[in-house]
């Protein structure tokens, strides 16, 4: 037998691979688009089944830790994400497990308010300069506790009929020409089979579709948020008045010691976490910028950055533990057990989301959603709310299946702007209504009706302009 290292390609045996189950749809990869498209597809009568890698649901929204659901409203206050993300934030506000501005408060200008949230270092999440005001205002914005959404979220797959598979990797679509009709997955049970009409890509860096041979753009620009990867934790029993009162009562020493840790390799940002069944907390969301361009489909890149990424994490508490008052008696309270990552692989859909639809005030025929449009100052201004279309959804050459997550089809711009988790849900709850509608009438997913899937969104309490 030669050396391992001689080889340069292996060839499989070909096998036969057990088909665990066939639905009507199944959904690959249970974050925020597939919580959503799950839900959607079972509520709406198709046999669904869910699959997820992790032994949990929620992906970035609970365990990449990042549990902040930004931009539900635009700048003057009006909301335009309702449907199944409203819900989720109702459900966990029973529970305790989130906190938001008081509705009043969207869209306020009081400095009181704002310095709330500025004071938290929450500010890009909670708040925009209105230009055309010319003051600061808060967004409608929620935070959530993750553990107790990733259990909201079973409840609420299991609730609609969904099966839901857990510790279980979609690694390869079933194909017949240019039509999917399945995926393949691997598990401790083995590498086994689900057959579908529908298949939801929703892994959020466009596994299936790439493999089903769909044409894709993977470009990023490595000055935009969505090309960096990161690493978020929570530090545990701070002592925030202790801690806030040593920032403001000596501003030139707590400066001094942040580039101190920075030098060091430290993170220098953290927020006060906001939750009230959480006090005490700080929150890191530690951004990992490259000076090469970003690939979270290297797996070699993933693991170096996840590595340096820990590492820097204990500098930092180490630090803060024993420099910073208010962190004498802290711990590390919880680190994301995956790397988050912001963008990547998108699909090239019927359409592409692209610069010019965020100054354009065109309602599609096949519009999905409307999202506020809050990060493009002066041009946000002007046009406060951009419609997606059903069509950035639907790979343009590939049968059987959608894409319900932030590889929908989009410049890298607009991509940066309209793929964060409530954007994915609302993605999802189409995708999967879309799935269902298909699998009744007996189409392809692009041959749905546009006017069919726009009233049934409307009934699940979707916001949506009339369609004529």
């Amino acid at each position: 037998m030669p050396k391992q290292s001689a080889f340069k390609t292996i060839t499989e045996p070909s096998r036969k691979i057990k088909v665990w189950r066939e639905a009507d749809v199944v959904v690959v990869g249970g974050g925020p688009g597939g919580v959503g498209s799950a839900i959607a597809a079972a509520r709406t009568g198709a046999k669904t089944i869910l699959i997820e890698r992790y032994g949990y649901l929620g992906g970035m929204a609970t365990g990449g830790l990042v549990n902040i659901i930004p931009n539900l409203s635009d700048m003057s206050g009006k909301q335009y994400v309702f449907g199944i993300v409203q819900e989720m934030i109702d459900r966990l506000d029973k529970r305790g497990g989130t906190s938001y501005p008081a509705k009043k408060d969207w869209g306020t200008t009081d400095k009181k308010v704002v310095d709330h949230y500025l004071d938290a270092n929450l500010g890009w999440f909670y708040v925009r300069h209105d230009f055309n005001r010319n003051k600061e205002c808060v967004l409608y914005t929620a935070v959530v506790d993750p553990e107790i959404l990733k259990d909201e979220f079973n409840d609420m797959v299991l609730e609609s009929g969904a099966e839901m598979l857990l510790h279980s990797w979609g690694v390869e679509p079933i194909m017949e020409g240019n039509t999917a009709r399945g995926v393949i997955f691997e598990s401790k049970s083995g590498r086994q089979a689900i057959l579908a009409k529908v298949v939801i890509d929703s892994t959020g860096d466009g596994d299936m579709f790439v493999r089903a041979g769909a044409e894709f753009d993977g470009r990023l620009d490595n000055k935009h948020r969505d090309a960096w990867l990161a690493l978020n934790w929570f530090c545990g029993n701070v002592d925030i008045s202790k801690w806030d009162n040593f920032k403001k009562s000596q501003p030139d020493k707590y400066k001094e010691l942040m580039d101190d840790l920075s030098k060091k390799g430290g993170y220098t940002r953290p927020y006060y976490g906001v939750l009230k069944n959480q006090p005490n907390t700080a929150w890191y969301h530690c951004m990992q910028p490259q000076p090469e361009s970003t690939d979270a489909m290297d797996v070699e890149q993933l693991s170096r950055i996840e590595i340096r990424a820990r590492k820097r994490t204990t500098i930092t508490f180490d630090f803060m533990k024993k420099n910073v008052p208010g962190f004498e008696n802290s711990f590390i309270m919880l680190t994301a057990p995956q790397l988050g990552t912001q963008g990547g692989r998108r699909v090239i859909g019927e359409y592409t989301l692209s610069e010019k639809d965020m100054v354009s005030e065109e309602v599609f025929e096949d519009t999905i959603v409307v999202l506020a449009n809050n990060d493009h100052k002066e041009i946000s201004a002007r046009h406060p709310a951009v419609c997606i279309p059903y069509r950035c959804l639907v790979p343009k050459k590939l049968d059987g299946l959608l894409v319900a997550c932030r590889a929908f089809s989009s410049e890298d711009l607009v991509n940066n702007a309209f793929n964060i988790i409530p954007h994915c849900m609302c993605y999802g709850q189409a995708a999967g209504t879309a799935a269902a509608l298909a699998v009744k009438a007996g189409v392809q997913p692009r041959k749905v009706d546009y006017k069919k899937l726009h009233d049934v969104l409307v009934k699940q309490g979707v916001h949506l302009p009339e369609i004529k």
